[in-house]
């Protein structure tokens, strides 16, 4: 099995439909096909075998889809980092994944770590439009795939062998490799394809990051395997947006609900109402959607907006709300062949109306963390994928999110741990003592927020804080708002009470 497969078929079928748009650049199936081949042959005259971990850190781009499938193809697994990470949080998940090859895209050079740093790294690839090799780097992409083959036979793998790791962060603050098979992504890209309705003739927007489980699979992956075409931007950013969409006729729309937000409040309607002309299906997820929201988008475009849920540990879609039975405020029904099920703190199933944390068993269930067997046997218990949800099942069998059994906070979708940003807070010589919390935010969810109590004599503003964090983190990750104080409130055995600063957050006390 290999996910590949699905190119080289489509390759076969439709070889001049649109794959691949970027900006003025374009690839049909079969053009995308020759320069994935092309990166493939490369790898393999590199010495790269299966199983081998390439790491790739770049932002949105065809370059990005040519090396993911080129990966794919010669059995290795392609390990993504987060465009927004910082150089220690590079050179930790490089280490980590112990990658042989390091793709790195030209925006992103000046936050590689030193070759000393990651010596299991034996190439660094750079994307760019430098002419020659910059410093620090071995290669050029395009210089590589040019005058090679244009066809690589796939390499076919046992469907249970990793094809992915995409890093999330967990409570401790280190981030963990989840590594998703052949097996998950297309059981993942088929149910997506089945229960949305995605066909050949579909043009998909993606803005939302390549190197998240929600835009690498449930909208990249599942583009190319059904054949649809992926209109790629580099990020979001609404006039740019807006005028590809009108411009490339895209037919599904895929964002957060912050951007939903956004997109209703933009003061250009003529420029939105033109951009969603063509635009049949909605579709969001990663946090929450606000009732008023979707009714108001409804109201403005005649399009309901379609939510599911999941995780990266389940690749990433595990339930879907149907637009012929479509629940306001639920999260819907198990996508195909997926089982969800709220347990008790025990471990037992509880039945409908009952609140308990939600579990996942089905083939979209991650293979486990990578080189981390504790956490993945914390995780994965007789079969089922323990979520940290907090939920409850309807009488129909319809699920709906009560709460979050951790800290996590939730920023226009992207998830952060307080954790990974105490432990930078910890770092700085001002901090004496610190806690990162959520507080609501009406456009993003919630923002991070950092309670610190200062060192004796230490003289420190907030915005230094923030800039600092900043310097060392993903710039989402880092605190947007700041409070001193002379205390955190604490338990009788010292344990920081994060509910109590959220309370005093909630009642203007903080």
């Amino acid at each position: 099995m290999n996910i590949a497969d699905a190119l080289d078929r489509n390759t076969i079928f439709f070889p001049d439909n649109d794959a691949i748009v970027d900006g003025e650049r374009r690839w049909s199936v079969a053009g995308f096909r020759s320069d994935a081949d092309r990166f493939a042959h490369a790898l393999t005259e590199l010495g790269i075998a299966p199983g081998d971990r390439i790491s790739l850190f770049m932002g949105n781009s065809a370059e990005f889809a040519i090396a993911f499938y080129g990966i794919l193809k010669v059995g290795a697994i392609a390990v993504s980092i987060s465009s927004m990470c910082r150089c220690r949080e590079v050179e930790f998940m490089v280490n980590d994944s112990q990658a042989r090859v390091l793709v790195v895209g030209d925006h992103y050079r000046g936050e590689v770590p030193e070759r000393a740093k990651i010596p299991t790294v034996e190439r660094v690839i750079a994307v760019g439009q430098e002419a020659g090799v910059p410093a620090g780097v071995d290669l050029d992409f395009w210089s590589l795939l040019a005058g090679r083959p244009e066809r690589f036979e796939t390499l076919y793998t046992d469907r249970n062998a990793g094809a992915e790791i995409i890093y999330t962060s967990g409570t401790t603050g280190k981030p963990k490799g989840v590594v998703l098979t052949h097996a998950n992504v297309m059981a993942n890209s088929n149910s997506n394809a089945h229960d949305t309705g995605t066909s050949r003739s579909d043009r998909l927007v993606c803005f939302l990051p390549m190197y998240h489980s929600f835009a690498q699979n449930h909208i990249f992956n599942s583009a190319l395997a059904i054949g649809a075409a992926l209109i790629i931007l580099p990020r979001f950013e609404m006039e740019p947006v807006l005028r590809a969409m009108k411009k490339e006729q895209v037919t599904r729309w895929y964002a957060v609900p912050t951007i939903y937000i956004l997109v209703l409040s933009h003061p250009d309607r003529r420029l939105v109402d033109e951009a969603f002309a063509s635009v049949q299906y909605c579709f969001s997820a990663a946090a929450a959607m606000p009732t008023e929201i979707a009714r108001q988008w409804h109201e403005r475009f005649g399009l309901k907006i379609n939510e599911g849920w999941g995780l990266t540990e389940s690749s990433p879609s595990a339930t879907y709300n149907h637009e012929f039975r479509h629940k306001q405020g639920s999260i819907g029904t198990p996508v195909e062949n997926v089982e969800v099920q709220i347990w008790s703190e025990s471990n037992r199933a509880l039945p409908a109306g009952e609140v308990g944390e939600l579990v996942i068993r089905g083939p979209n269930v991650m293979k486990g963390y990578y080189n981390n067997p504790e956490a993945t046997a914390a995780a994965i218990v007789d079969g089922w994928l323990k979520t940290g949800d907090v939920g409850m099942m309807d009488e129909e069998g319809y699920f709906f999110i009560v709460d979050r059994i951790k800290d996590m906070v939730n920023s226009a979708g992207l998830k952060i741990w307080p954790r990974e940003v105490e432990e930078v807070l910890y770092l700085h010589e001002a901090v004496a003592e610190c806690a990162v919390i959520g507080v609501p935010d009406p456009v993003f969810g919630e923002n991070v927020k950092a309670c610190i109590v200062l060192r004796s004599g230490a003289d420190v503003s907030g915005e230094q804080i923030i800039v600092y964090c900043k310097s060392q983190l993903a710039s989402y990750k880092a605190p947007k708002l700041v409070e001193f104080m002379d205390a955190l409130p604490k338990s009788a055995t010292g344990k920081i009470l994060k509910t109590e600063l959220r309370r005093m957050a909630a009642e203007g006390d903080l």
